[in-house]
């Protein structure tokens, strides 16, 4: 596909990589992805929506391209996919112009998809407008709805793809139709207000807490209303996933309810009152989020070397948590890493790239957090698939073997592997985060300080599940410290840390820095913004670690290569250009990778020295996404090969999770309420706001069905109520009849 419009242009600005691709030759598919990535960019940061939006449109261009392939199988398209039967396919006429029918059936499934999917975004204007002018530069009209492919016409089967996976994320248990909201997860702990000193309101000091923000921005720089934000996603275990498995899968139960974790890495470090149990493990690993932060001030006078020669090759990674001293080090910050010798594409050693620890820090922080203007982690990795696929010693071929792939199946192909492992890797990450709901840093460190210090029963302020002590970087003020003069006496005693001041200190991010300092650690702030903090969502675990991994593995498998095509990823940050918390960097940072999985190590690093995670999330992450990673090219491959794999088979057992479509509705639809399983003794009713009964379907005492059906002819306009009553418990929708 030519590269003629300006739309991929004026969004190439947006990449983070170096390569020109003003001298590219791209796809139909690729040029999708991008506006896919913008709307993502104009949208809410919710990576683990975003996640599915990324696999849901990969996989409708990737059937959109199956369809034509005399090998390849489809994915939705025609088959069963988590008893999800609503795409049947009868058969596609064959196209005088196979490429140009393809093309154009991508185009329609991905605009109608992504036009719908955001639709009710804070950006929708920009994101549609988006869409239209790709749709009519590549020379089709958006006017043309008709999903009749027996037509022969790729647009009406493009359109016929779009509406299957639209139907098919009505009942993934995503909750969609209801806005994604939380159907029963309940937070354990009252909201922390990071400008009030301490941690005074936390009850269970193994549980997340909420952040209490007078401005709450998110990690795409969009406002969002209320104070309090709610956790995002914490019944996401439950969505149906792409190659995860029975065998995968742990179903946990909590308020009668069931929290399902994949991948289950066991729970995290849990302080004890006595310092007993894990807690050595929790203090340690909160204690060295809170030493990295006195990592953040260039002027510090240390400097790194950050090429590939010194940072990466990774020998292996920590089993048990007695094992993370010997990998994190504590004082001076990073890994373990052996870095390469040699660049393998040249043969010559990596040039050395001295520059201040923290310059790199900062900038590593800023680079993987993925905002303001973020498409959230899983769509940062599919910034680097695209620059990879620019790069001009990347040969397209699978697995780096065999003839080399045309731009349009090298990006279906790869889009489609990469958004099956990041949609389960969001699964994973946050059916682990929403059952063990573990907290963040910033409650930790200063729950912990408040307690006082563990360290020493001989001095002041002793507690067995207070933070730790390190000298020169977690003390005690003393009578004599500049943090006691004056009116502030009543310090004495309390627990101080050498770390970044935080956001009062900078008035002007694009003239001032916080720099590095002692201050109290009942004050002590991740590197942040004041209107952001740490995200809504528990930190157990890492979902960079997990994304990151999972995203490596796959690039990778797909590749044939662990290196970055000529050996080495880049990406520039310019002097007192780049960062956005504060001033910064003091000179230019190349951040470099020699291989994928170097790359994933330092996002996840890069969450530490932010403050946003202990090695506690980032590890049991990492090894999660090991093994994501390689189940989901595994999976994806079968279908390339024309061996579409048996569908996973999952557990019956508790309450069925249940879902409704469409939702608003036309009068005159039928409303259609799915399970995730095939369920009896199932009573329906719908009632409108005064209480009055309008339809009623009995409990059916038959063959178990998945799926259910009430007419809604005759109904006005407003707001009704769907009654959905099991043996022992019961579910309410609100619908909306238009």
């Amino acid at each position: 596909m030519r590269l003629k419009h300006s739309l991929l242009l004026q969004l190439a600005g947006t990449l983070f990589f170096s390569i020109s691709l003003q001298a590219q030759e791209h796809s139909v598919a690729r040029e999708w992805n991008e506006v896919l990535l913008e709307s993502i960019r104009n949208d809410f940061a919710r990576p683990t929506v975003h996640a599915r939006n990324l696999f849901h449109i990969s996989a409708a261009m990737y059937d959109a391209w199956a369809v034509y392939d005399a090998v390849a199988e489809v994915y939705l398209l025609g088959k069963t996919v988590h008893s999800f039967q609503g795409c049947e396919l009868e058969g596609i006429p064959t196209p005088d112009d196979r490429q140009a029918a393809r093309e154009e059936a991508i185009s329609y499934a991905a605009y109608r998809l992504i036009a719908y999917r955001f639709r009710s975004s804070p950006g929708a204007r920009e994101s549609l407008a988006l869409c239209d002018s790709l749709l009519l530069d590549l020379g089709y009209t958006p006017s043309f709805t008709s999903t009749n492919y027996s037509t022969g016409i790729p647009a009406a089967l493009g359109n016929y793809i779009a509406q299957c996976y639209i139907d098919y994320g009505l009942q993934d248990m995503s909750n969609e139709q209801n806005a994604y909201a939380n159907q029963y997860y309940r937070p354990a702990n009252l909201p922390i207000a990071p400008d009030i000193p301490g941690n005074p309101n936390i009850n269970d000091v193994n549980r997340w807490q909420a952040l209490s923000l007078e401005v709450f921005i998110d990690q795409s720089g969009q406002p969002v209303e209320g104070n309090v934000q709610p956790f995002l996603s914490p019944e996401w275990g439950n969505v149906s996933p792409f190659s995860l498995t029975e065998e995968d899968l742990t179903i946990h139960y909590r308020d009668g309810h069931e929290y399902w974790v994949y991948h289950d890495p066991g729970p995290p470090p849990y302080l004890r009152p006595d310092g007993s149990g894990s807690s050595e493990y929790y203090q340690w690993g909160f204690a060295l989020v809170a030493a990295w932060s006195s990592h953040l001030d260039p002027a510090d006078g240390v400097s790194w070397d950050i090429s590939p020669g010194s940072i990466g090759n990774i020998p292996e990674l920590p089993e048990t948590y007695e094992a993370y001293d010997q990998f994190y080090d504590l004082i001076e910050g990073g890994d373990p890493s052996l870095g390469h010798p040699i660049n393998p594409n040249t043969g010559e050693p990596y040039e050395p790239q001295i520059v201040p620890r923290g310059d790199y820090t900062r900038v590593l922080a800023e680079f993987w957090a993925d905002g303001p203007d973020s498409e959230t982690p899983p769509g940062h990795w599919f910034t680097i698939l695209n620059y990879v696929s620019d790069h001009p010693e990347l040969v397209k071929r699978f697995l780096g073997e065999g003839p080399e792939l045309d731009h349009l199946e090298w990006d279906v192909k790869a889009y489609f592997s990469l958004g099956g492992a990041m949609h389960d890797a969001a699964i994973s990450a946050w059916g682990v985060k929403g059952w063990y709901d573990y907290l963040r840093p910033v409650s930790a460190i200063r729950l912990m300080a408040d307690l006082g210090q563990s360290s020493d029963p001989s001095l002041p302020n002793y507690h067995p599940a207070g933070i730790p002590l390190i000298p020169g970087i977690i003390e005690v003020v003393g009578e004599d410290d500049p943090l006691a003069a004056g009116f502030n006496s009543g310090n004495v005693g309390k627990i101080k840390i050498r770390g970044w001041r935080g956001p009062d200190y900078i008035l002007n991010p694009e003239m001032d820095k916080a720099g590095v300092d002692w201050i109290l650690a009942e004050r002590w702030w991740p590197y942040q913004r004041p209107t952001f903090v740490t995200p809504p969502f528990a930190g157990y675990v890492s979902g960079h670690s997990t994304f990151s991994r999972a995203a490596a593995e796959i690039m990778t498998l797909f590749t044939g290569d662990p290196f970055f095509p000529g050996g080495m990823g880049e990406f520039l940050a310019r002097k007192n250009e780049f960062l956005v918390f504060e001033e910064g960097p003091s000179v230019d940072v190349v951040l470099q990778w020699a291989t994928y999985r170097d790359a994933s190590d330092q996002t996840s690093l890069s969450r530490i020295w932010g403050g946003i995670h202990p090695p506690a999330d980032d590890i049991p992450g990492r090894l999660m996404g090991i093994e994501i990673g390689q189940e989901a090219f595994a999976y994806a491959k079968q279908y390339f090969e024309g061996q579409a794999p048996e569908e996973p088979s999952y557990p019956v057992a508790g309450t069925p999770q249940s879902s409704i479509f469409p939702n608003p509705i036309s009068a005159g639809i039928r409303l259609n309420i799915r399970f995730d399983r095939p369920v009896r003794g199932i009573e329906l009713a719908l009632y409108n706001l005064q209480g009055q009964q309008l339809r009623h379907l009995p409990a059916n005492t038959g063959p178990a069905r998945p799926s259910f059906q009430l007419d809604t002819s005759n109904l006005s306009s407003g707001i009704y109520l769907v009654k959905i009553t099991g043996e022992d418990w019961t579910n309410t929708y609100r619908v909306y009849v238009d």
